[in-house]
């Protein structure tokens, strides 16, 4: 997910534009760029690669203005090179955007006596605004003529030449923000770029568009009609994205989750009835069948609470990749409850069947960790996860926030269905409030991980399997191992094995299996001893009783606090965490931004 910054005001920006760039690394990109207008005048330094590259040409050739805008670019259309690189130019015209033009190619060839210099779908936008500046319109009517002629999702920051005061801004399908300041204006593709700038930020809506100046702001509708958007205050500030003492942002944010985690429950658990809390409007007994889409990390925190929910509360769960979901034409039932889980809460394909979803009657909710998000705001009801600020590309703290909303939502759903006893809800629910506590205890695992990491390392291929609720955490192992590490991983349900995948099980290839002692594992120690016979290396992540019933059938163990098996797959994701993140430092990736990944994906 590329990154946007802008500042309109009456001092020097440049500065503020690199450092609002570097809060918005976290997204993943592979260029970046900044244009100002220097006395009127358009001027830029773009570079490949880091933001230290563009640094480095800015100390060389340095360019400054009191209006400006920056952009980090994740590569979806053209090569990641400088040519390519953010901020484009036409004519009179700087721009940076978020997002992809369907219709560019359309647009390419209407403007074909225009010199075209990038392979990007973006720099069509610049081209049209100049068109029609040439033709003699004045720039606020250029921008609007130009939006209504795109396709696609957007997000865009337009500068033009001549004009020292003022600033375009729109959003289609892609966030964007604007930030009130003293004599100051900004706009940023999320509050993480904003927050060393000001507190007051506002939220443009779908299709909205707007002007800034040093000392004021214009929205506009869809339609051209002027609308008033209302300024959110935000908490925190530049501290929000500081690793302190951490190596990386991945382990601190991993070393928060029993804050994070505790942080989830007060919304969600009251403590002293030990019983679910649940918004008025989120009645399960009215429920037949409870739909959970997401991508990636998020659907295997979905592919978790569907054992929750069907095991504990009786309701049937569908679970869809969100990419997926509405070409399939799913049949709804105006029964069901839509649930989009998404950390950013601006991921493109969940909020499309968000929308399909609402098209169709059906109840909405969003699990999000951004309640300013547009799932936030669109949906019926918004469930906050209350992770805080998540740097690291690869999700830890907001899975297990996830799994912890999603596990009390399975327990209200129970109880407002009469399938759990009053002494069974308690049972459960203080099985949730000792989660913390167990996760500080899994992180203490930190060092003895570390060291088998090292041997781990030297693999080129790993399986992980798990049986039950733990098969999602094995697929969550293999992703976070393939996200960070760049080792090939595939999780498995360990009675899958002898349907094909045991055939590239060899001598020394490493099998992690998840294996708390529950009512599954003896059929899961059954499936280890499969592969051990074929001469794999296996780590196994079990618990106290796991660890005594398996002898020396594995070649290392991790040893987990004893969990509910209710919140098992929580405490489970802990060790697959921990021995992802120290693979990958021993390999010496770059964890927290690895390569061709974005934190949101809010294109198709």
């Amino acid at each position: 997910m590329c990154g946007i910054i802008g500042i309109v005001g009456h001092t020097d920006v440049t500065e503020r534009l690199v450092d609002g760039l570097k809060r918005l690394e976290y997204r993943g990109y592979d260029s970046s760029g900044v244009a100002v207008l220097d006395n009127g005048t358009l001027k830029r330094q773009r570079a490949e690669g880091k933001i230290k590259g563009l640094e480095a040409k800015l100390e060389k050739e340095h360019v400054d203005g009191q209006i400006g805008i920056a952009h980090t670019r994740w590569a979806t259309h053209g090569v990641p090179n400088e040519t390519n690189s953010h901020p484009h130019f036409s004519g009179r015209v700087g721009v940076v955007h978020n997002g992809i033009i369907e219709n560019f190619l359309g647009i390419r060839e209407e403007l074909s006596h225009r010199t075209f210099e990038t392979e990007t779908d973006t720099e069509v936008a610049a081209h049209l605004v100049d068109e029609y500046l040439g033709q003699g319109d004045k720039p606020i009517d250029a921008f609007s003529k130009a939006l209504k002629k795109l396709k696609g999702a957007y997000a865009f920051g337009l500068i033009i030449d001549g004009h020292t005061d003022q600033v375009f801004c729109a959003r289609a399908g892609s966030p964007l923000a604007l930030g009130v300041g003293d004599g100051e204006m900004y706009l940023g593709s999320d509050a993480m770029a904003l927050t060393q700038l000001t507190s007051n930020l506002i939220y443009l809506e779908e299709g909205d568009w707007a002007v800034l100046t040093p000392t004021s702001y214009q929205i506009y509708d869809r339609d051209d009609n002027k609308v008033e958007r209302e300024v959110t205050i935000i908490a925190g500030g530049p501290a929000m994205a500081e690793k302190g003492n951490y190596r990386h942002f991945m382990l601190k944010e991993m070393y928060e989750q029993p804050e994070t985690i505790g942080r989830t429950l007060t919304n969600y658990i009251d403590e002293y009835r030990l019983a679910s809390d649940m918004p008025a409007e989120l009645d399960f007994s009215e429920i037949d069948r409870v739909i959970i889409i997401a991508c990636g990390t998020a659907c295997y925190a979905g592919m978790v609470a569907k054992y929750w929910f069907e095991q504990i509360a009786g309701v049937a769960v569908d679970v869809d990749i969100a990419s997926e979901f509405r070409y399939r034409k799913p049949v709804l039932s105006p029964k069901s409850l839509f649930i989009a889980v998404s950390q950013s809460g601006e991921t493109a394909d969940t909020l499309a069947a968000l929308r399909y979803c609402k098209e169709a009657g059906v109840k909405t909710a969003a699990l999000v960790n951004v309640m300013t998000s547009t799932m936030a705001r669109e949906a019926d009801i918004a469930l906050p996860i209350n992770a805080g600020p998540e740097i690291g590309v690869a999700s830890t703290k907001a899975f297990t926030s996830q799994l912890t909303a999603l596990a009390a939502l399975s327990l209200a759903a129970a109880t407002s269905r009469g399938a759990v006893s009053e002494d069974e809800q308690h049972d459960l629910a203080t099985a949730l409030i000792k989660t913390p506590r167990l996760v500080k205890q899994a992180l203490r695992l930190d060092d003895e991980i570390e060291a088998m990491a090292f041997e781990f390392s030297k693999s080129k291929s790993a399986f992980y399997l798990g049986r039950g609720s733990q098969v999602p955490i094995a697929f969550e192992g293999a992703l976070k191992l393939k996200e960070i590490s760049y080792i090939h991983a595939e999780g498995y349900a360990a009675g899958e094995l002898k349907h094909g995948p045991i055939a590239l099980i060899e001598d020394g290839t490493p099998v992690i299996v998840l294996a708390p002692y529950d009512e599954l594992f003896e059929k899961t120690i059954s499936n280890l001893q499969e592969v051990a016979s074929r001469g794999a290396y296996i780590i196994l992540v079990t618990d106290e009783n796991g660890a005594k019933h398996t002898g020396d059938m594995a070649d290392e163990i991790i040893v987990l606090p004893t969990a509910h098996d209710f919140v098992a797959p929580i405490i489970s994701t802990i060790a697959v965490q921990l021995l992802a993140y120290h693979t990958a430092v021993h390999l010496g990736t770059d964890v927290d931004q690895p390569r061709n990944l974005a934190k949101s994906v809010t294109v198709e």
